[in-house]
């Protein structure tokens, strides 16, 4: 495995006390693979996203990368990694500096790398606009004067101008229109392909995570609640909260849209006991409110925690 995490906690203290805003996730992306990571907002997914890249301190847990305890290093040894892990952030206005333009947000990260000279940055610089799908006259010119798909193929070029390993997309086309969307999609399938990169993809629209990965992970109230190859998850769900998420997908085909999910996701400030999802689960009984289920595997390579998965 590229990356892996082991029994990792993230915690945050508020005025009621520990907040685990991800309590024991183990997951693991392999070379050139996407992996799905979806859940309702809230659940902690980004959270896991940014404790992965250490811009957030782990309570407890590991993350491995390449073999390497990210935990582990110092803030040297950890700048090579640095380079060979990037994100493209959910908001495509909020994560570019407005006072810089384009050529000096994509520079940047090659700087503080020391890689190259002005010539070799330029030609960098250059190079990854054009594979991103924007004209090199962009170079001069302001974040606030692009569209927001525009906005977004500059920090996909930001992340991808160090020539990454692990690309972790936290809900990267969530702030755009239908049809950005697929054209930011495409991109990122075609970089994947045409670089060898692998995708910890993050979000809340099982659609998107559909088109994009090669295996899904469901995520609720901090923990994982799911994993499975994606055909498989989409032909046979296991976990009631996953299946409730597929019903809530529109479909044309459908002649009743089923009823929404009960209930709100729980505060993580007072995690239910038992289960966590039961207080919003129909198959719901005393074990559930008891015994917090544990993670197995059901099928091959198909894991669900869950007392009534086989129901």
């Amino acid at each position: 495995m590229l990356l892996e995490t082991h029994d990792l906690h993230v915690r945050f203290s508020t005025q009621n006390g520990a907040l685990h805003a991800v309590d024991g996730v183990s997951l693991g992306v392999g070379r050139g693979e996407s992996v799905g990571l979806v859940g309702e907002s809230g659940c902690g997914k980004s959270t896991l996203a940014k404790a992965v890249l250490r811009l957030l301190p782990v309570a407890a847990g590991r993350v491995l990368f390449d073999g390497q305890d990210v935990g582990t290093l110092s803030a040297r040894d950890l700048q090579p990694l640095r380079r060979r892990m990037q994100i493209v952030f959910q908001d495509p206005f909020g994560s570019l500096n407005p006072r810089h333009t384009v050529e000096s947000i994509l520079t940047a990260p090659l700087v503080v790398h020391g890689l190259g000279d002005r010539q070799e940055r330029r030609r960098r610089v250059e190079e990854i606009v054009g594979q991103v799908g924007l004209s090199s006259s962009a170079l001069s010119r302001y974040p606030h004067e692009f569209s927001g798909g525009q906005r977004q193929r500059i920090g996909i070029a930001r992340a991808l101008i160090l020539k990454p390993d692990l690309v972790i997309c936290d809900e990267p086309v969530s702030a755009l229109d239908l049809s950005i969307q697929a054209q930011i999609l495409n991109l990122l399938v075609g970089m994947k392909r045409a670089l060898g990169l692998s995708y910890l993809f993050i979000s809340h629209d099982l659609s998107v995570v559909r088109f994009i990965s090669d295996r899904v992970l469901v995520m609720y109230l901090g923990r994982i609640v799911e994993s499975a190859a994606g055909d498989d998850l989409w032909q046979a769900p296991l976990h009631p909260y996953t299946r409730a998420l597929m019903q809530a997908v529109p479909d044309p085909a459908r002649r009743r849209q089923a009823p929404a999910l009960s209930g709100d996701l729980p505060s993580p400030e007072n995690v239910p006991p038992g289960c966590r999802f039961h207080p919003r689960c129909p198959l719901a009984t005393e074990i559930c409110r008891r015994q917090d289920p544990a993670f197995r595997e059901l099928r091959p390579q198909h894991a669900v925690a869950c007392h009534h998965a086989e129901a």
